[in-house]
């Protein structure tokens, strides 16, 4: 989309090559092209998803986002707030701080107090009991862990929400109720949201529109349903036969998919 258009989130020609060295000199003999030349955009108030297998970029593109890698080329343009959900939440929380130090931490350190609720409120709206407060991560599941962590990621009010594999180390029934909790915080915040992952299956439940790389570069892009329906691209066509469902008994396959219907799951724990 052209520039000044209402999008939280617009990259230009993102590159992270990383050196190939070899030799007792470590000359570089040239390049890993982690990420080569890639240009998308969130809208606002949109999901988009992230696709791709091991070793396709996916992840790279979010540390780059969040500068935990240094680009080698393009523009990153973010309007506004970005925070993150992480694939593993029991990696993300420190073993030594309870839910209630993690939440007033972020709390203090955005400035957003008040506006940004109380650390009750937020375990709250994200289906947990204000009594959790004061338990450490290890107290909870998996599940519950990523709960919290994605209490603390909305603590400081972002515009985008970027999920690294967010959901992939959970169970099945619990992915499904972390979906449709994300789904709810979305509309009720207002929030766009980056969902990366390897599985269209999730990423048909979550997102608006989709971006498929492969080796770094993005190889079809467009409206969700379409593209999962309809893949045009031979790598797309292959993730789409070998997905990864929510739902084990369902067959994904083009012009087969069904994009009306929810979940079907509640956002208890």
């Amino acid at each position: 989309m052209p520039a000044g258009s209402d999008n939280v989130l617009e990259v230009r020609g993102l590159r992270v090559w990383y050196p190939r060295r070899r030799g007792v000199f470590s000359r570089v003999r040239g390049f890993v092209k982690a990420v080569d030349g890639v240009d998308f955009s969130v809208r606002r108030g949109e999901t988009l998803g992230l696709v791709g297998e091991s070793g396709s970029g996916k992840s790279t593109i979010a540390r780059a986002l969040f500068g935990l890698v240094k680009p080698t080329a393009g523009e990153i343009e973010l309007r506004g707030r970005a925070a993150m959900v992480f694939q593993d939440p029991l990696g993300s929380l420190n073993p030594r701080k309870t839910v209630r130090a993690a939440l007033d931490e972020v709390l203090a350190i955005s400035g957003k107090g008040a506006a940004g609720g109380t650390a009750a409120e937020l375990l709250e709206s994200v289906g947990m009991d204000a009594s959790a407060l004061d338990r450490y991560p290890h107290e909870f599941s998996g599940g519950q862990r990523q709960r919290v962590c994605i209490a603390r990621a909305i603590a400081a009010k972002p515009d985008l929400l970027v999920c690294d594999e967010a959901v992939s180390a959970l169970d099945l029934s619990v992915r499904a109720q972390t979906l449709d909790l994300l789904a709810g915080l979305r509309r009720r915040l207002g929030l766009s949201m980056l969902f990366i992952t390897h599985d269209l299956g999730v990423v048909r439940h979550v997102a608006d529109r989709v971006i498929v790389l492969a080796r770094g570069r993005i190889v079809e892009e467009g409206e969700c349903a379409e593209v999962l329906s309809r893949p045009r691209d031979a790598y797309t066509r292959r993730l789409v036969d070998s997905v990864c469902r929510i739902f084990p008994q369902e067959i994904l396959l083009p012009g087969a998919l069904d994009f009306s219907r929810p979940l079907g799951y509640n956002t208890t724990p």
